[in-house]
């Protein structure tokens, strides 16, 4: 079962306001908020908004902390260039350290523990030149708990102990709870449940206290949890529901799918596996939304695991590739772990020998590198133990802390010896495992050297089929000379993710006009190519066989093609295409356009601005509520420059903070470009695309067509 990291995300002076939408709170927002628009409002001032805000949002929408926390860095970074004065700089300092604390709380939640670490350091240099302790805490702590879920005990101990002596040090019991719940952590996955449970009382004490619902609902799930490792099932429930209940009420989303994917589990421990799916589907269904990829790997292998064992071995291998899939993204051998053991037995009863081969070796060495590192809390148990304990000597007599340091010094010794002895006797059985091993591995070498050269082969003519796909692909494609003998001033940009792509342009000249069109299907890669030429054929018939020119009716007579042939599949299908269609009339410059959510953009000679056109909010594809595809006429003049594309290149990620590019300045860059010619163009967009995503890889097709009368 997931272990939850604990980490509160208090905001330093604003610890005291409710995180559920009461109306006092919205009451609060709205005065916020016109303190921040305030003109005389200072930057001080506004920063702190910013940071009261994002502490009031991010429960009902986690998307919202980043926004604001990057206003908050722009303020502070401003303002300390200028050397204000001390108060006016400690201010800055502490937004600053809030700020770059909450981002990194957001990166964890997403997955992204590179990025996590990165901001959580920051906060921490802030607060450090700020002398806050209260601030200095709440980083430990939170930098603590991210290694501990990483399984650096060491690192993780380090950072919570010293943690924990601030917050009692300030005597403040939300603190002190926090770093409780932690360690209790550490005590759980040690197998000490009684210390553990021990710790998690204490923690919720405090909690419920102070009346902390946050924290007391992830001390109700932690408990819950250490119930269920005891094997008390009935007890585990219990508590996993009192913290659905408050997660549910403040509207928590991420607390709430992960209460639901472990009363998931408890069900099916139990045999209740039709319960356990419907928690674990709603569990799923939640992270999904909210781009958790850690909770979508537990939820995932749950719902395959409860397939498989109904039997459902198709369905079940769909959830535990993309469990696998992200496992291997995040890097975490507690994910790939069980995504490797379960895809092994999915192989193994699809007579899959050489995958299943192949996912069990994966298994194995992810069960050592785990093994390793349980090794390695074993030995710091006691260690843990000594620290906290010692510390707690710090308010008695001298005579008696001396004594009781020295008595834990003895014991520390003993331990140590007992660890030499222990290790020892571990390397004579590993010595002796070793032989063993190595007297079966040289009658197992051959067939797994069999098993590589077989995968290599397999994995060479998947490389061949799908380069051979993309000749076909290239084919049912416009060439230049094409292109340029009916749109002469042109560019067409296409850039497929993989080696074929579900992007594609497209072009037919009939009685004097040119139709052409950038298309967007559903997917990319080999499914994405596989819906374009569906697509593509959709749109040849409705011309050459229908005789349809008027692109509404292209499209429409292209929506009833797809959906017929999808209809031949035995399982539903929803694919199918994304377009933006123009017939363009040679002689009269009269050009017609219909759209399925793609628009068109017209930049008329020697104007600044860009005229957008916005296709039918539909695809062309089955829809939820299809209608008429609406068609668009207006006369261009010479000079006038049209451009329809894709997604691929706004949704790109990049820069210098790795952010998507988005429309807008997508747009901005078109009209930097406009008076340049078109090959120019093509230049300036494709340069600044590679620019823009640097070393990130790209996410999706691109296609963009540029046409100028």
């Amino acid at each position: 079962m997931k272990y939850v990291i604990y980490i509160f995300l208090f905001l330093y002076s604003f610890q005291g306001f409710s995180q559920a939408y009461s109306p006092e709170e919205q009451n609060t927002i709205d005065s916020l908020n016109r303190v921040i628009n305030d003109p005389s409002s200072h930057d001080t001032t506004k920063a702190l908004m910013y940071l009261h805000l994002s502490g009031i949002l991010y429960v009902a929408n986690m998307d919202t902390m980043i926004p604001l926390c990057n206003k908050i860095i722009y303020l502070a970074d401003d303002n300390l260039l200028k050397n204000p004065p001390d108060n006016i700089k400690n201010t800055f300092l502490r937004v600053l350290s809030g700020a770059y604390n909450n981002i990194g709380f957001v990166y964890w939640s997403k997955g992204n523990i590179e990025k996590a670490l990165f901001y959580l350091h920051l906060s921490l240099e802030q607060v450090k030149k700020e002398g806050n302790k209260k601030g200095l805490a709440i980083g430990l702590n939170n930098i603590g708990s991210i290694y501990e879920n990483q399984g650096n005990i060491g690192k993780a101990l380090d950072y919570m102990h010293k943690s924990l002596r601030l917050e009692e040090e300030l005597g403040d019991k939300d603190g002190i709870a926090t770093s409780l719940h932690n360690i209790a952590g550490i005590y759980k996955d040690q197998g000490d449940s009684e210390k553990a449970m021990d710790y998690y009382n204490k923690g919720l004490a405090l909690l419920t206290e102070v009346k902390n619902r946050i924290g007391m609902a992830s001390s109700y799930n932690s408990i819950g949890s250490l119930y269920d490792d005891m094997g008390d099932k009935e007890k585990a429930l219990e508590f996993y529901f009192k913290a659905l209940n408050i997660q549910k009420e403040i509207g928590n989303k991420p607390g709430k799918s992960n209460c639901l994917n472990n009363i998931g589990f408890i069900y099916f421990e139990m045999g209740d596996i039709d319960n356990a799916l419907v928690y674990y589907y709603k569990s799923l269904e939640i992270r999904e939304v909210e781009e958790d990829k850690d909770g979508i790997i537990g939820s995932s292998l749950g719902i395959a695991k409860a397939l498989l064992s109904k039997g459902n071995a198709t369905l079940a291998k769909k959830y535990a590739l993309n469990a696998f899939k992200l496992s291997k993204e995040i890097g975490f051998p507690k994910h790939i772990k069980p995504s490797a053991q379960i895809l092994s037995e999915i192989f193994e009863k699809e007579n899959n020998k050489s995958e299943a081969l192949e996912m069990l070796k994966l298994f194995i060495t992810m069960s050592d590198s785990i093994n390793n590192e349980d090794t390695k809390k074993a030995t710091l148990k006691e260690q843990a133990k000594y620290e906290y304990e010692k510390q707690k000597l710090i308010d008695d007599s001298k005579h008696d802390k001396l004594i009781a340091i020295e008595k834990e010094e003895k014991e520390k010794q003993q331990i140590l010896i007992y660890a030499i002895v222990f290790g020892l006797i571990l390397v004579i059985i590993f010595l002796l495992f070793v032989f063993n091993r190595l007297k079966i591995t040289r009658k197992q070498k051959n067939t797994i050297e069999q098993a590589h050269i077989e995968l290599e082969e397999k994995n060479e003519e998947i490389l061949d089929s799908i380069t051979y796909a993309k000749r076909i692909q290239s084919a049912i494609l416009p060439s230049d000379e094409v292109v340029k003998e009916y749109l002469q001033d042109s560019f067409i940009i296409y850039k497929p993710k993989d080696i074929v792509a579900g992007d594609f342009y497209w072009m037919e000249q009939r009685d004097g006009k040119v139709l052409f069109a950038a298309a967007d299907c559903t997917g990319h890669g080999v499914p994405g190519a596989m819906v374009s030429v569906v697509c593509n054929n959709a749109l040849n018939r409705s011309v050459r066989e229908h005789g349809i020119l008027k692109p509404s009716k292209i499209l429409d007579k292209s929506r009833e093609i797809v959906i017929s042939e999808f209809k031949k599949s035995l399982e539903e299908v929803h694919d199918g295409m994304d377009i933006a269609l123009c017939s363009l009339d040679l002689k009269t410059n009269c050009l017609e356009y219909s759209g399925a959510n793609n628009p068109l953009w017209i930049i008329r000679n020697n104007s600044t601005e860009i005229e957008e056109i916005k296709g039918t909010k539909q695809p062309v594809g089955k829809a939820w509520s299809e209608k008429l595809f609406e068609n668009h006429k207006l006369s261009l003049n010479k000079g006038d420059a049209i451009y329809i594309f894709s997604d691929g290149y706004a949704d790109q990620f990049g820069g210098e903070k790795g952010k998507k590019f988005k429309s807008k300045a997508f747009k901005e860059l078109i009209l930097h470009a406009k008076d340049k010619s078109m090959e120019e163009q093509k230049a300036i967009i494709d340069e600044f695309f590679e620019n823009w995503k640097g070393n990130l890889d790209q996410i999706d097709d691109v296609c963009i067509i540029g046409v100028r009368i």
